[in-house]
């Protein structure tokens, strides 16, 4: 198991970004439904239950989402990774969504936005590299 990174510097330039295969879609499931194969990730809000799920899991009209997986594993306690690549996607106009696991973060956005979503955090990589 590799070492969580927590250098904000380090956790971007070695965020190597990937976009995973598939569409996703942000829900709201019934608690007492069985989640979808394929569940990403959940919350549990005061309105009720949030799901990521697979694009064919979630109600017609649904966004499409991708999901762009930092690569990087970043630290609980590492700063900046976050608001870097939230800054990054907003200064080009991408939505995102941020969703942290415990080893890594992973960024979902419109799927028509993906490959250059992709793009902008590559770019970023690199000019932190530098």
């Amino acid at each position: 198991m590799s070492t969580p990174v927590r250098d904000s510097k380090a956790m971007i330039a070695g965020m190597e970004p990937s976009l995973a295969p598939g569409a996703f879609a942000f829900v709201i499931w019934p608690g007492d439904k069985p989640w979808p194969e394929g569940t990403r990730a959940s919350c549990v809000e005061a309105e009720g239950l949030s799901l990521i799920v697979p694009l064919e899991a979630a109600p017609k009209g649904a966004l499409p989402m991708r999901c762009i997986t930092l690569q990087v594993h970043s630290s609980l306690e590492g700063v900046g990774l976050t608001a870097a690549v939230s800054a990054a996607l907003a200064q080009a106009g991408i939505p995102a969504n941020m969703v942290a696991g415990y080893h890594h973060d992973h960024v979902y956005v419109p799927s028509a936005e993906a490959d250059r979503a992709l793009k902008v955090l590559q770019q970023l990589q690199r000019d932190a590299a530098e």
